[in-house]
């Protein structure tokens, strides 16, 4: 670590600044207190992360804010429009990152000086973390810090998808999802082990099958340890179909995933 550097208080700064930012909302309200508490597990992954590919500690810092800004999008997102919907609403992403770096928001969160002349690395992480691929202009360094926060978010993203119902994720009715049967394409997606664009998704279980590939998505190996490690994509896999193509297919998928995490340990 640098000697002239005090990690911890400017980690402190920033933690204590997104908490005043965020008591602005509606705490009491599910959808914000989702947010905030998946905030938080994103920058902690994004920490880890990049501590496991063996970036210095400015950087691991500059990870783990990528992570603790990368959703400030969502708390005016519910409160304008109350939904999570970006297609019902707002791209959050674009959103949020505009609210930081075009209305200014970003200096009131982070100390000024912190990461010199790198507050752009934080801003085109922000601004392609929910995008289906990074686009290839980026540098190969801003391509890394995406790829941090994408797989972070990723990571959690199974963990909410875990612990809320399926039909108020997705807002379908839950016997749409009992029913249904895997659309053709949508297997070939997790075949060819990536995530099916949306206008694949054809049936209620399809969204659940999507969120599932992400795991295809990860790019580093500990990101392959924590998604496995903390289990939640099994747990999405253990959804009970009424189908029996559907049942069937879940059950393919169990060891295809098990598999493809663990096959680099």
């Amino acid at each position: 670590m640098e000697n002239n550097m005090d990690y911890t208080k400017y980690k402190k700064y920033i933690e204590e600044s997104f908490r005043k930012y965020t008591d602005d909302y509606d705490s009491s309200d599910t959808k914000i207190r989702l947010k905030i508490e998946h905030t938080y597990r994103v920058a902690y992954l994004c920490k880890k992360i990049a501590e496991s590919i063996k970036l210095d500690d400015k950087d691991i810092l500059l990870a783990w804010t990528c992570g603790m800004l990368h959703d400030i999008g969502r708390f005016e997102q519910v409160k304008r429009f109350g939904t999570f919907f970006d297609s019902q609403s707002v791209d959050h992403a674009q959103f949020g990152a505009d609210l930081l770096f075009v209305d200014n928001l970003y200096s009131k969160l982070v100390p000024w000086d912190i990461f010199e002349n790198q507050k752009d690395i934080v801003e085109k992480a922000i601004r392609v973390h929910n995008m289906f691929i990074i686009p290839d202009e980026m540098s190969e360094r801003e391509k890394m810090f995406a790829n941090i926060l994408r797989d972070a978010d990723k990571i959690d993203i199974l963990k909410v998808n875990c612990d809320n119902p399926v039909n108020e994720v997705y807002n379908r009715p839950i016997e749409e999802f009992k029913t249904s049967q895997v659309s053709e394409d949508v297997k070939k997606a997790f075949n060819e082990k990536h995530c099916a664009k949306r206008n694949e998704r054809t049936s209620a279980i399809d969204y659940l099958v999507g969120h599932i590939c992400l795991v295809f998505e990860l790019v580093y190996p500990m990101s392959h340890k924590l998604a496995d490690e903390q289990g939640y994509v099994y747990k999405l896999l253990d959804f009970e179909s009424e189908n029996e193509d559907t049942r069937q297919w879940f059950e393919y998928m169990k060891t295809a995933v098990r598999d493809y995490l663990t096959a680099d340990r």
